[in-house]
């Protein structure tokens, strides 16, 4: 690959990409409205803010691959979250569709299905019950994921990303973490594997709670190698167990799931 962009590149995720794909591309072009700090080899540093079209246009510009990491990664307010993560989700994929549609990573989230109850088992084919004005505009994004290859033959994999930490820090997250290499691994699978057409996936390492199957992505070649397991006894010991009746603990959005409707 000649020049791969992270979008989101100052954010908790794409700092850990930045890190860790150094040297998989030619360039890595690093993009965020926060501070990137001084270029690296290898790396192009460009400033974007992602509801300006013209802006995403230009950054879009060369590149071979997308990791679309950018955007609000909280619940907040409408306004916010419509233009970074609605709006400028679509002018990622539209300038993509400009410039001669290089593959995209979306990263979306656990919250587009957060309404699930957690001993339901899900797989690509599950429906979307978005927990959070956030995890409506991850279900958006998949859709228009959906939407690009269908219409304009523009491959893309949303990866429905759990909680992406060293360790995990709740007793939620031993069914939900992945781990920083498994993610990285995941990233370079879905621009390595031949085709992917339009691909939605879980995002969790090989843990003893599994909540999400990943089998109709097989294909990929994706397979997680780490487990929560390991964190366990130190979890629970710091955790004590929660109601089962209480809402951040029946859904698997967690907490998104159990809180009021985001205002001013």
């Amino acid at each position: 690959m000649n020049r791969l962009l992270i979008t989101g590149a100052a954010g908790s995720l794409g700092r850990l990409l930045r890190e860790r794909l150094a040297g998989y591309a030619s360039v890595l072009r690093l993009s965020d409205i926060a501070d990137l700090g001084q270029a690296g080899p290898g790396e192009e540093l460009v400033p974007c803010d992602l509801a300006e079209a013209a802006a995403v246009d230009s950054l879009v510009e060369g590149c071979d691959g997308i990791v679309h990491l950018g955007g609000v990664s909280v619940e907040n307010t409408f306004e916010n979250i419509l233009q970074s993560n609605f709006r400028g989700t679509y002018n990622l994929f539209d300038a993509a569709r400009r410039h001669g549609a290089p593959r995209i990573l979306f990263a979306s989230s656990n919250h587009a299905i957060g309404f699930h109850r957690r001993e339901d088992r899900l797989d690509g084919g599950s429906r979307q019950k978005p927990d959070s004005l956030y995890g409506l505009s991850k279900a958006y994004g998949e859709n228009l994921g959906s939407y690009y290859f269908d219409k304009f033959g523009l491959e893309n994999v949303a990866v429905r990303i759990g909680s992406c930490y060293p360790e995990p820090k709740d007793r939620r997250m031993l069914a939900t973490w992945l781990s920083p290499d498994d993610f990285v691994r995941l990233v370079k699978r879905v621009f390595e594997a031949t085709r992917v057409g339009h691909t939605v996936l879980y995002g969790a390492s090989a843990n003893r709670e599994q909540w999400w199957d990943n089998g109709h992505a097989a294909f990929l070649g994706w397979v997680p190698q780490d487990s929560s397991e390991q964190f366990r006894a130190k979890v629970e010991a710091a955790h004590p167990r929660q109601d089962p009746d209480d809402p951040a603990v029946r859904f698997q959005g967690g907490s998104f799931a159990a809180a009021g409707h985001f205002e001013d």
